[in-house]
């Protein structure tokens, strides 16, 4: 199946809509518009912070943390109870996604090519990269390549160029730390970093990864030695040694993923657009497709602590397996539409994150199915 470039364009729109819980167009008009402004102004605080929408959630110790738009973060110490407006963040763009490599150190990702680092649990942000010298970064690296034969990336060095020319606009959509040190961040147009220092220093992945069509990457989970990004047009690529290296994984779907869960060291399970879920059992040679009964996009998933799958729709509608993602079914209860991210704290509680903030699920309802 042939994706056309206007297709793309729709898929992409859809998957930023339910990023950033606004339409593509709206939010990319407004970054255009007041790109200083959301890069130079610290996030305010707001009243209405705890019902804002939020886009993706993280366990941080015995503390939950949420990112959201206008730079907004939430914490909780008592497990998705209780929610406050952390103490500084310096940027007020949209923050799309959080990751914890310790109880006290974490990362930020998000619109406008942000990457914050938190050393205190949350409280306080500092910038790390923002869009400019992202792309100076990956017009450098891609420079460097040429300079050292490689004769095929005329359009790469084209892309890179029109980068720098467009200034800070192009999201990161996904993070994730393997350790206080050693850490990824993705986005759109196929951006991918890497760092070996905390973020201190960071490197251009894009060399690494075999995506010469720059589709959108929007998400990316690491077990061990394994890293796995899933993007849009059935896009999905693994390293087996930590990063160095990417292979693109073979899928019968040419949508979007979403996301990518690592169930076991054998056992893939990916979900997009429209209800697609896909299942590998042998490192993603072979693919089949799991029926979650209707064709509403899945958004986000997580391997719960007792090993347990959890999905959750844009229709506010969760779906637990227990036999490794063979199989799915709901859970009982009602939840808000427009999710966008879980996670599970101490206390086996699950947060969800959406359009409407941030929801504590007890553990109880988890095993609830419905009728």
């Amino acid at each position: 199946m042939v994706i056309r470039l206007k297709d793309r364009r729709r898929v992409a729109a859809v998957a930023f809509a339910l990023l950033a819980a606004s339409s593509a167009a709206t939010v990319f008009a407004a970054q255009r518009q007041a790109l200083p402004d959301l890069l130079d102004a610290p996030a305010a605080a707001d009243l209405r912070a705890q019902i804002s929408p939020q886009l993706s959630v993280a366990v941080a110790g015995e503390r939950l943390v949420g990112v959201g738009v206008r730079g907004i973060v939430l914490l909780s110490d008592d497990g998705g109870r209780v929610w406050r407006q952390a103490k500084s963040v310096p940027v007020s763009v949209a923050l799309t996604d959080v990751h914890f490599a310790t109880p006290t150190e974490g990362w930020a990702v998000g619109h406008s090519g942000v990457i914050l680092r938190t050393r205190d649990g949350g409280e306080t942000w500092q910038l790390q990269m923002e869009g400019r010298r992202l792309a100076q970064l990956i017009l450098d690296d891609v420079q460097a390549r040429t300079a050292a034969g490689d004769a095929s990336l005329g359009r790469a060095l084209r892309d890179a160029q029109r980068f720098v020319e467009e200034g800070p606009d192009k999201p990161f959509l996904g993070v994730r730390f393997v350790d206080a040190r050693r850490g990824f961040a993705v986005g759109a147009y196929g951006i991918a970093l890497m760092t070996e220092d905390g973020g201190e220093t960071w490197q251009s992945l894009m060399g690494r990864i075999p995506n010469p069509r720059g589709v959108h990457l929007y998400s990316i989970q690491q077990r061990d030695a394994d890293v796995l990004i899933a993007g849009e047009q059935g896009a999905l690529f693994r390293s087996e040694d930590g990063g160095q290296r990417f292979v693109e994984l073979e899928t019968p779907y040419p949508g979007t993923f979403f996301g990518v869960l690592i169930i076991d060291s054998d056992t893939l399970l990916a979900y997009g657009l429209r209800g697609n879920v896909w299942r590998s059992a042998d490192r993603g040679a072979n693919w089949e497709q799991i029926d979650l009964g209707q064709p509403v996009t899945v958004t986000s998933g997580k391997v719960l602590l007792d090993r347990s799958i959890l999905l959750a729709d844009e229709s506010g509608r969760l779906m637990r397996s227990s036999d490794a993602g063979r199989s799915f079914k709901p859970v009982e209860g009602s939840f808000p539409t427009g999710l966008t991210g879980l996670a599970q704290g101490s206390d086996k509680a699950v947060v969800l994150s959406g359009v409407r903030g941030l929801t504590r699920v007890d553990p109880a309802q988890l095993v609830a199915e419905s009728r």
